[in-house]
């Protein structure tokens, strides 16, 4: 699996850059670089879970920028096939994985079925078809996450990255459906001796030990989870006596989140800037605060596909989240087919890839 770097390597080095599809610019002797030392790593640190994770982040990376700059180029297939060969290998799943690229996923597994011949590979690429597809599905979504997770415990057994996605598989799981059973398997395998409690990370972590900290049978936990949640409370303040004593908090979805798409850049069918999105927006909740009602679907509509073109070129940019939740409101505001889908779609981008935002909150707690 590995070894199809090397194919890459040569693609990715004999191309030479042609008109760009996208605004976005990423120069491929730059990729090239990033994904060689991220290889260069993880066979250094003999494939562990996290260098195998680094180096699939170096893949989506590439991948991103072929697709909106080169899709004609070898090289675009040859990182089709390595997306879906890796994301295999790391047991892939939207709600786990924080890189941004769910469509790229997606788009990636498309063209491997349309174009292989080999039956595994067109087997491998359907099933992350299926979790790339499930973004909207929570419940899907939810088990694909749980599965994977283990699955990723099972081949790295012991391995510290491993024990804690698979905890914050559940964890999120149960934010994305509200299903109790994932919060108690949550707290069961964190309550384990065998989980990295002094590891446990400042967002979903923190939120963990909020729980377990309030967990009674009078707030709709089981006697089990009480139960579990004491011996996770004890195993942390035995490592972190602060961390559980203290107001948990975790940082700021914002901080995660620090490039800016530039002001003068465009995005979508509509080729609208950050700026003009933001104009639109308030000009269709404008007019929609004077009853002009699903007449203004197809505009929001526009403004949605430019949001999420932007998020495929700058997927970390810190007002994604808010823009996001801005346009879903919007069509919320509205109840015709159109409107639905697009609300249907800007919720299933924020709430699986940015779920730890305010924004993503807000709906997944059920105040928007």
């Amino acid at each position: 699996m590995i070894r199809a770097f090397y194919s890459l390597c040569f693609a990715v080095l004999c191309v030479v850059p042609v008109a760009a599809r996208a605004a976005m610019v990423a120069d491929p002797g730059v990729l090239y670089q990033q994904m060689k030392d991220a290889y260069a790593k993880g066979d250094a640190a003999g494939w562990d879970f996290r260098s195998q994770e680094m180096y699939f982040a170096a893949i989506l990376n590439a991948g991103r920028a072929y697709s909106l700059q080169h899709p004609e180029m070898a090289a675009y297939g040859e990182l089709a096939n390595l997306t879906v060969q890796i994301g295999t290998g790391v047991h892939y799943s939207p709600l786990t994985n924080h890189d941004g690229a769910v469509w790229w996923v997606r788009e990636a597994s498309e063209y491997v079925v349309a174009h292989s011949e080999n039956p595994n590979e067109i087997s491998q690429a359907q099933a992350l078809l299926q979790r790339a597809n499930a973004e909207d599905d929570p419940a899907a979504l939810a088990k694909f996450a749980d599965t994977d997770a283990t699955a990723n415990v099972r081949d790295y057994p012991g391995n510290t990255d491993a024990l804690l996605q698979q905890v914050e598989a559940d964890w999120r799981g149960w934010l994305i459906t509200h299903d109790p059973s994932w919060r108690s398997l949550a707290l069961q395998r964190a309550a384990l001796p065998t989980f990295p409690v002094a590891h446990l990370p400042t967002n979903w972590g923190n939120e963990l030990l909020a729980s377990a900290n309030s967990a009674s049978t009078d707030r709709g936990y089981t006697e089990d989870d009480v139960k579990n949640s004491t011996t996770l409370i004890a195993r942390v303040k035995a490592v972190d006596p602060i961390r559980v004593i203290a107001t948990v908090t975790a940082v700021p979805h914002d901080v995660y989140l620090t490039t800016l798409a530039p002001a003068d850049e465009y995005f979508g069918k509509r080729s609208m800037s950050v700026l003009e999105i933001e104009n639109r927006l308030k000009h269709v909740n404008f007019m929609l605060d004077y009853n002009y009602g699903n007449r203004e679907s197809a505009e929001t509509a526009g403004v949605a596909d430019s949001i999420v073109n932007m998020q495929k070129v700058y997927p970390r940019d810190r007002d994604l989240p808010k823009l996001l939740y801005w346009c879903y409101t919007t069509a919320m505001r509205m109840d015709d087919d159109q409107a639905k889908k697009t609300a249907s779609h800007l919720k299933a981008v924020l709430t699986v890839e940015y779920q730890d935002s305010p924004e993503a909150r807000k709906i997944l707690n059920g105040t928007t």
